[in-house]
């Protein structure tokens, strides 16, 4: 049975709503437990930051409204891309799709309550960050990948199901 653009879609959606629900859900949980206090796990150290910029505080000196504006826009850009990939292409695009939709989600979501995004995961040597980035980060990582060996394109055949 073929799977349908539709059922598709509902997967990129699921999968987005998942990272998204996961991430805001540590967030809420770092706020509550780390006001004043750093847990360490060795390599990563659990800490609460706030990000009023993007990326490694980009922008954080812009006017907050004009951040959160840019935000939605490349997370709207996002859910378009991801949209129109559903109707063919490899699978494993797509979940790189959702995993980028699903942190770029969290992260809107986030930073519309007050301005800013929280981070809770600190390393040391790299600015804090949260799930949300990550899943961004793996899914780009996976959507170069899959460029760069020719498995992602538009007329790529889809993986197997």
């Amino acid at each position: 049975m073929a799977v349908t653009p539709a059922r598709r879609r509902l997967t990129v959606g699921l999968v987005a709503a998942l990272v998204a629900g996961i991430d805001l859900s540590a967030k809420a949980w770092a706020v509550s437990q780390l006001q004043d206090q750093v847990v360490g796990l060795g390599v990563v150290d659990l800490r609460l930051a706030y990000n009023p910029g993007v990326a490694f505080s980009v922008g954080a000196g812009a006017p907050g409204w004009l951040v959160l504006i840019a935000t939605a826009l490349v997370t709207l850009g996002v859910g378009v891309v991801a949209w129109r990939a559903a109707a063919g292409g490899p699978g494993s695009r797509l979940i790189a799709l959702a995993l980028v939709l699903g942190g770029a989600t969290a992260n809107l979501a986030d930073r519309a309550m007050d301005g800013v995004v929280t981070d809770y995961l600190h390393t040391g040597w790299f600015p804090t960050f949260n799930l949300a980035d990550t899943a961004i980060v793996t899914g780009a990582g996976l959507l170069i990948l899959l460029a760069a060996t020719g498995r992602g394109a538009a007329g790529s055949a889809p993986d197997r199901e």
